[in-house]
């Protein structure tokens, strides 16, 4: 399977540069520079060649590509982009994903009943497409795939204090769900009033709302991290939404979306598509000061998301921060900081806040993740007449490290491995026992630096 894998793979918006060892400096200037020339020339008009293939924004003829989120969110535009790019006559298109084949063991020394351990390869890959349609138009289209139900099997991956979705009719706690085959296809079209001014069109089944930060699996901060983050139902689980419709307008640095989509997750199916409802609705506000920030605010209303939990609406606020500086050659900084809130009618709300961070430096890669997210005695799937408190505040720490090894082609291949720290409520700890810990380690393969 690892070769029709490595066909799929091509992109990650992370926040890795291409190592070049036998390049020269002033070369690899001139190759930056050349690349900086073509985008301009395609998103002015200015080169008749490259006129009729936008090398832009998948939402805008004036952004550059490096904004690119996932579904129509922002990045920096400071990030750095990877990727297999091809060009026909007034198309151009971008191969994207991502994989590590790994071992994790949960509850490392076994202090509670609640760890795991697996040899799995969380995957995605995406396809994408855009062409210019008259003078102002763009069109865009998009494709996510993940092999997750066959690498990690109906329950997922184990992971402590993870919660969210359901195997078997049994909700799934301290493990992982796996993606679905079809993760994204969605169709965009924007209008472009002036360079400052745009209307677009979002279309997906699946496809992603107007709510929260870029997905985990596509801010440059956290993709050398083979996990979820345990905050992943507070800002990004709506990321694959079996039917959703945005709209949204851009007046230079600041973009508003609304969007009405399906409230209900995925069912266990992995490998199907789920009725479309647009029984939920979501606003987002995207501002932009300069090429390194990108900020966001956001508000969803969200009908009976869990299957588990079919009369439980969720009110979602999810407000995040994410950062890119580039240092120069293979050096870079990439950060998020995102505070999200859960609340449900009888509760105050749920709180989960995620602090993540990568910093390259030639081959060697360095991140880490910090959370502190509310668990209630139903998330975790607690027997509540044993527990005298309804949340349970966890802290969850990761540190990690990958080394690139070696090129294939276009794909680069890395060695890594993380440990992660746990704490939570004593409580807990006859389940979990005493700040738990887990480790993994693994073999990352990932496509090359775009720009």
């Amino acid at each position: 399977m690892l070769p029709l894998l490595l066909i799929g793979l091509g992109y990650s918006a992370n926040a890795q540069h291409e190592t070049h060892p036998t390049v020269k400096t002033d070369s690899l200037k001139k190759t930056s520079d050349t690349a900086k020339t073509a985008m301009d020339h395609s998103m002015h008009g200015r080169s008749k060649m490259q006129s009729d293939v936008p090398m832009s924004h998948a939402y805008s003829l004036n952004l550059p590509m490096q904004r690119n989120g996932s579904g129509t969110s922002w990045l920096p535009d400071a990030s750095p982009m990877y990727g297999l790019m091809f060009h026909a006559k007034k198309w151009m298109y971008m191969l994207h994903g991502n994989i590590a084949l790994r071992y994790t063991k949960q509850d490392i020394g076994d202090k509670g009943s609640r760890g795991g351990d697996q040899f799995d390869a969380p995957n995605w890959f995406m396809f994408m497409g855009q062409r210019k349609v008259g003078q102002k138009g763009l069109f865009h289209f998009s494709s996510m795939l993940s092999l997750d139900r066959l690498t990690e099997g109906g329950a997922g991956y184990p992971l402590l204090f993870q919660t969210g979705e359901s195997w078997k009719g049994q909700p799934l706690v301290d493990r992982q769900h796996p993606h679905d085959l079809f993760s994204e296809l969605s169709v965009g079209y924007t209008y472009s009033f002036s360079k400052k001014s745009d209307l677009s069109l979002y279309l997906g089944y699946p496809g992603e709302p107007a709510l929260g930060s870029a997905a985990f699996m596509h801010r440059p901060s956290s993709l050398s991290n083979p996990d979820a983050p345990i905050s992943h139902h507070w800002n990004d689980g709506t990321h694959i939404t079996f039917g959703v419709a945005t709209v949204g307008y851009r007046y230079d640095k600041f973009k508003i979306e609304a969007s009405s989509f399906t409230g209900r997750e995925p069912d266990e199916n992995r490998f199907d598509f789920d009725k479309p409802r647009f029984d939920s609705y979501s606003a987002r506000l995207s501002f932009n000061p300069n090429k390194n920030w990108a900020l966001q605010v956001s508000q969803g209303w969200i009908k009976s998301p869990e299957s588990m939990h079919a009369g439980e609406n969720v009110n979602r606020t999810i407000a995040s921060v994410i950062y890119a500086l580039p240092l120069g050659e293979e050096k870079s900084i990439n950060a998020t900081a995102l505070w999200g809130l859960n609340k449900t009618k009888g509760h105050e709300g749920e709180n989960a806040i995620l602090i993540e961070g990568a910093y390259r430096n030639q081959k060697w890669s360095l991140y880490s993740r910090y959370e502190w997210v509310q668990k209630s005695v139903e998330e975790l799937n607690l027997a509540e007449p044993a527990y005298n408190e309804h949340l349970f505040g966890v802290n969850a720490f990761t540190l990690g490290v990958n080394y690139d090894l070696f090129q294939l082609k276009k794909f680069r291949t890395a060695v890594g491995g993380q440990v992660s720290f746990y704490n939570t409520n004593a409580a807990l700890n006859n389940l979990y026992g005493k700040n738990p810990m887990a480790g993994q380690v693994f073999f990352r393969i990932y496509p090359g630096l775009m720009f």
